[in-house]
């Protein structure tokens, strides 16, 4: 990769994942400053010429929403120093649980950040598990998914788990599910739940036979991990042998590291998208750093990502 027409910068919500990427890539992560005034405002500011770069801007968007802020006034500072291209990295893409219009009088917010992220200027979009497919079509620009089983499945198999079986927390997710059991060669079943309100579940039923089984539970985001432990806890009880979780987005909001702590979760396994609060002796955290370092020099060499997809 030529430094001198590529360039990888970092916002501020990830920056050990950024630094990860550009030593894989034998690049220095470009010279910026995002300046913090004493209202809250902020200001990135690139240091280094942009003129005709291709640059990759490296973001992970949880809350606070601030971060989000940063990246469009950073892709918008980039289109105005005349760069060729610009490419956020967005590897957690905040409020894409709200994708759908599923009730009166409520907007649909991943569509309303793909309209900022076109407007600021961005050329093409670099992302790892969108958490639900559909919000790719939302972008008139080229967008590329990664997917988290690229790390997962390597793991999982050095695991050597016999009688395994994979499982969705929830009847939305059994396409992931479906997906890993198939690079596994194992069967699945699916957890059926009704929430009373965000963050609360009133009812999970366990659809298929764990009994002896050890099960791998899949999802996307673990928010307060309420339904990935309620679903461990059900699975034990219907006499399974093992529980483990893998999950891309550890947001680990309110009591999550408490529940998973409590729960009969043997492990939850994580990628390092967004960084973790604490440290437990239930969580394992894997990098996606390779992934997405191979994916920026295929997109620089115009070669195809097919290859990640596993």
């Amino acid at each position: 990769m030529d430094s001198k027409l590529v360039k990888i910068f970092s916002g501020s919500s990830n920056l050990e994942l950024s630094q990860k990427v550009a030593k894989n890539l034998n690049v220095e992560l470009g010279k910026m400053e995002i300046k913090k005034f004493s209202d809250g405002e902020i200001l990135p500011i690139f240091k280094e010429n942009l003129r005709g770069r291709t640059v990759f801007i490296i973001q992970s968007c949880y809350p606070p929403f601030e971060n989000y802020w940063e990246l469009f006034q950073m892709i918008d500072a980039a289109k105005r120093s005349s760069a060729s291209k610009i490419i956020p990295c967005l590897v957690y893409m905040g409020y894409s649980r709200q994708d759908r219009k599923d009730q009166p009088r409520v907007g649909i917010s991943s569509k309303l950040i793909q309209m900022f992220i076109e407007a600021a200027g961005a050329t093409r979009l670099l992302t790892i598990d969108l958490h639900a497919d559909q919000i790719g079509s939302f972008f008139n620009i080229p967008v590329d998914q990664l997917y988290a089983s690229y790390v997962f499945v390597p793991y999982l198999k050095k695991l050597g788990l016999g009688d395994l079986v994979i499982s969705s927390p929830d009847s939305g997710g059994a396409k992931r599910a479906k997906y890993l059991a198939g690079h596994l060669g194992c069967e699945m079943v699916i957890c059926y739940k009704h929430r009373i309100e965000a963050n609360k579940i009133d009812e999970m039923i366990l659809v298929g036979d764990v009994k002896d089984k050890n099960v791998i539970i899949v999802d996307d985001i673990a928010d307060t991990s309420g339904t990935i432990c309620s679903a461990a806890n059900l699975m034990m009880e219907k006499g399974a042998k093992s529980v483990r979780a893998v999950v891309t987005h550890p947001i680990m909001s309110g009591n999550a590291y408490k529940n998973i702590e409590e729960s009969k979760l043997t492990e939850m396994i994580v990628t390092d998208t967004i960084p973790m609060k604490y440290t437990s002796k239930k969580i394992v955290v894997l990098s996606v750093d390779k992934l997405l370092s191979i994916a920026i020099n295929n997109i620089v060499d115009n070669k195809s990502l097919s290859k990640l997809f596993i």
